[in-house]
């Protein structure tokens, strides 16, 4: 069985290769994006996309809450787990069905969350 493919959308590098170590740990292979723009563009030419995985605070105009949002509007069966260390889960952005985790996460916290979304 192909295992679905989880977007990773994070601006710090090193934050990001952790990601993608973790994910691709847990099974799932793996795209990355370094911000919003990149993921969209990810978005539009892939099929087997089954969640993303992004953090809030992006350089650039258009910061995770809105790539969350957009994501929710062209791509609704997608699954979202939004990470921020500056944000809380109550926060007004988060949209419901959203899954929210705070920095620092642990890499169960996010293999987890990840499997229930991406089912």
């Amino acid at each position: 069985m192909k295992m679905p493919s989880i977007l990773i959308v994070e601006d710090e590098i090193l934050i990001r290769m952790t990601a993608v170590l973790i994910v691709e740990e847990a099974g799932f292979r793996t795209v990355e994006a370094a911000n919003s723009e990149e993921a969209i563009s990810v978005l539009e030419h892939a099929t087997d996309i089954a969640a993303v995985f992004t953090d809030v605070n992006m350089p650039g105009r258009l910061d995770g809450l809105w790539l969350s949002r957009m994501i929710r509007e062209r791509w609704p069966p997608i699954g979202l787990v939004v990470t921020s260390g500056r944000i809380g889960a109550k926060n007004p952005g988060l949209m419901t069905g959203v899954l929210f985790l705070p920095k620092p996460y642990t890499p169960d916290q996010v293999t987890t969350a990840l499997r229930s979304c991406a089912a």
